[in-house]
C-alpha cells in the first residue's frame, strides 16, 4: 500500500526555511556573544595594563626622586668632607704622627717619653684701654669687626704636655734645648724634674715639659717624609 503525504509541499518548505533561519540566528547569537566576550576581555586587559603602567610610572618617578635625593646627599657629603678636611687642616696643621716623630727625633741618648697630650685652647684676651675719642672708638669697632671675621679655628693654640724619663738633668736640659730649636715648637718650658726609681732600684729623673705648636706652620711633603723617615731610624734607649 503506497504512502500518501497529505502535507502540502509549501508547508514543508516553510518549516525547513524557519528551521534554517533559527539555526542561523542561534549561530549569529553565539558569534556575537563570543565577540562581546572577546571585546570585554580585551577591555579588561587594557584596563589592567593601564593600571600596571600607572603603577610602574609612579614607581619610576619615586625611584627618580630617590636617585635625585641620593645624588644631593652625595654632593652634600662631598661638601661636608671638603669642609671637614679644611677644618682639620685649620685645627691640626701638623699631623700628630709628624709631631710625635719630631719629639722622638730630638730625644737625647737615654731619654724616653712616657706621656704626651695635646690640648687646643683659645688664646687669652688681652685687656685693652677704652678709647677716649669718637674716632678711636670707631677705629676700635672696625678692628673688632674685622677680627670677628677671622675663623676661630685659626686662633686656637695647641698646648703640648710632655712627660718622660732621663738619666740626669743634663739630658733634660739638652732635650729642652733641642725642642726650642725645633721649627714646630715654641715656648718650651720645664714644669717639674724629680727623682724616680725603677724596679731595679735605678734612679732616674722624671720630667714634665710644656710647649706650644708654632702658629702658621706649613710642612711640605718632603718635610713630613724626612721627619717620619728619621723617626723610623731612631733608637729609643730606656
Amino acid at each position: 500500500m503506497a504512502n500518501i503525504n497529505f502535507v502540502p509541499d509549501d508547508y514543508v518548505q516553510n518549516n525547513e526555511s524557519r528551521r534554517t533561519n533559527l539555526i542561523y540566528l542561534v549561530l549569529f547569537g553565539v558569534v556575537m556573544i563570543a565577540l562581546c566576550s572577546s571585546f570585554m576581555t580585551i577591555k579588561i586587559r587594557q584596563r589592567a595594563c593601564a593600571i600596571k603602567e600607572k603603577l610602574v610610572t609612579t614607581k619610576m618617578s619615586q625611584i627618580q626622586e630617590a636617585i635625585k635625593q641620593f645624588e644631593e646627599l652625595q654632593s652634600k657629603r662631598g661638601a661636608m668632607m671638603r669642609t671637614a678636611l679644611m677644618t682639620a687642616e685649620l685645627l691640626e696643621p701638623v699631623p700628630r704622627s709628624v709631631l710625635l716623630a719630631s719629639l722622638t727625633n730630638n730625644l737625647p741618648h737615654g731619654v724616653s717619653l712616657l706621656k704626651l697630650s695635646l690640648v687646643q685652647k683659645e688664646p687669652k684676651q688681652t685687656s685693652r684701654v677704652a678709647p677716649t675719642s669718637k674716632y678711636r672708638a670707631a677705629q676700635a669697632k672696625k678692628a673688632a669687626a674685622a677680627k670677628d671675621k677671622v675663623s676661630r679655628e685659626k686662633l686656637l693654640e695647641t698646648h703640648i704636655d710632655i712627660e718622660g724619663l732621663a738619666p740626669n738633668n743634663l739630658q733634660v736640659w739638652d732635650y729642652i734645648k733641642r725642642l726650642s730649636n725645633s721649627s714646630l715648637l715654641d715656648n718650651v718650658a720645664l714644669v717639674e724634674s724629680k727623682e724616680h726609681k725603677v724596679e731595679d732600684s735605678t734612679t732616674l729623673r722624671r720630667f714634665k715639659l710644656t710647649a706650644m705648636l708654632r702658629k702658621n706652620v706649613h710642612l711640605t711633603k718632603e718635610d713630613v717624609k724626612r721627619i717620619r723617615d728619621r723617626a723610623e731610624n731612631t733608637i729609643w734607649n730606656f
